[in-house]
C-alpha cells in the first residue's frame, strides 16, 4: 500500500488545525482508502494554544504527528524543513488556514498515478482583499521577466511532490530555500492544478507587508541578476554623462562664452537624481549580501523543541 504524507504548517491556527485534519481524513476515508498516509504538523511557536490541541490530536491518532519548533523560524524555512520530515511516497504540502482546500488532494494523488512527480494547485482567482491579489499577480508578472528561471505564477508551495523531488530537497542543504523557485528550477515534468482560493476559514493571517516582503526579496536575489545589471548598465551612462557634461562646462568656462550660464539649480537636480539611485541599488545590493550572508552562516533550518509520534530512525538530520 502506497503511502501518502501530508505537511501541514501552522502558526497559531489553534481554531483550524483540528477541524482540518478532520478534512484531510474525511478526504483519505472516502476518495483515497487504498492509501496509508501520515499527517504532519510543523508548528512554528504558536502562542494560542494550537500546540495543545496538536498534542490531543496526537494522542488520539497515531498516525497524526506534530513537531513543535523552538521558535518561530519563519514562514519560508519551517515548511520545507517539515517536507524533509516526511516518510511518504509522496508528499503533500499545505497550509493550516484552509485556503488550501483538502477537497484537491485526491486530484493531485490521481495526476501523480498518472506519472507527474509534481502537481501543484495554481490560484486562478482569490476570496482574499482583491488589492494583495493584484499586488501579489505584479509582483509575480515582475519576478517571471527578470528571473534567470521560468518562475511560476500564483504558486503558493501547494502541491503534492514525489519521494524522489523530496530527496532533491534533502540533498540541497539549503538554509534558506525559495521552494518556488526550487520546483520551478530543478523539479520534474508538472502539472498544474488550477483553483479558486478561498477565504481562510478561522483566525487572520499572519502575514504582513514585512513578510511578504522578505520572500518578494528572497525570490528576486536567488534568482535573478537584472538588478545588479541594470545598476551596472545605468552607472556607466550616468559616469559617461556626468564627465561629458563636465567637459562641456570646463570648455565653456575657458573660453568665457558669455552666453553660458548654468547656476546651481541643475547640479542640485543631479544631485538628488544620483543621490537616489545611488541609495536605491546599494538597497538593492545589501539585499543580495544579506541572502548570501544567510546562506554561507549555513545555520539550521529549524531547531526543533520536540516531536511527537515519530520513530527515532525517521528523523532526518539537517546538517
Amino acid at each position: 500500500m502506497k503511502k501518502v504524507s501530508v505537511l501541514v504548517y501552522a502558526y497559531n491556527e489553534v481554531d483550524n488545525v483540528k477541524p482540518l485534519s478532520e478534512a484531510i481524513i474525511a478526504v483519505f476515508q472516502k476518495d483515497l482508502p487504498n492509501y496509508d498516509y501520515e499527517l504532519i504538523f510543523i508548528d512554528n511557536f504558536s502562542t494560542d494554544g494550537t500546540k495543545s490541541v496538536l498534542e490531543e490530536m496526537c494522542k488520539e491518532n497515531s498516525k497524526i504527528k506534530a513537531i513543535f519548533n523552538a521558535k518561530n523560524f519563519g514562514h519560508i524555512r519551517s515548511p520545507y524543513y517539515g517536507l524533509l520530515q516526511t516518510t511518504g511516497d509522496c508528499s503533500i504540502l499545505m497550509c493550516a488556514d484552509f485556503q488550501e482546500p483538502p477537497e484537491m488532494i485526491p486530484q493531485f494523488v490521481h495526476e501523480w498515478e498518472n506519472g507527474y512527480k509534481i502537481v501543484i494547485g495554481i490560484k486562478t482567482n482569490s476570496k482574499e482583499n482583491k488589492l494583495m491579489y493584484h499586488l501579489r499577480s505584479a509582483y509575480y508578472r515582475l519576478i517571471k521577466k527578470i528571473s534567470d528561471v521560468d518562475q511560476i505564477e500564483h504558486y503558493t508551495g501547494f502541491g503534492l511532490y514525489d519521494k524522489d523531488f523530496i530527496k532533491v530537497l534533502r540533498d540541497l542543504n539549503d538554509p534558506m530555500p525559495y521552494l518556488r523557485g526550487i520546483v520551478a528550477e530543478l523539479g520534474y515534468e508538472r502539472k498544474e492544478i488550477p483553483y479558486e482560493q478561498p477565504l481562510r476559514k478561522k483566525g487572520k493571517s499572519k502575514n504582513n507587508w514585512y513578510t511578504l516582503y522578505d520572500m518578494a526579496m528572497l525570490g528576486i536575489t536567488s534568482y535573478s541578476k537584472v538588478i545588479l545589471r541594470l545598476a551596472t548598465i545605468i552607472g556607466f551612462i550616468f559616469s559617461a554623462a556626468s564627465f561629458l557634461i563636465a567637459l562641456i562646462y570646463l570648455i565653456l568656462k575657458l573660453i568665457n562664452w558669455d552666453g553660458f550660464s548654468a547656476g546651481t539649480a541643475p547640479i542640485l537636480i543631479g544631485l538628488f537624481i544620483f543621490g537616489s539611485l545611488l541609495m536605491f541599488f546599494i538597497g538593492f545590493l545589501g539585499e543580495y549580501i544579506l541572502n548570501i550572508n544567510t546562506r554561507v552562516m549555513k545555520r539550521p533550518l529549524v531547531v526543533e523543541e520536540k516531536r511527537i509520534n515519530f520513530k527515532k530512525e525517521s528523523k532526518e538530520i539537517n546538517k
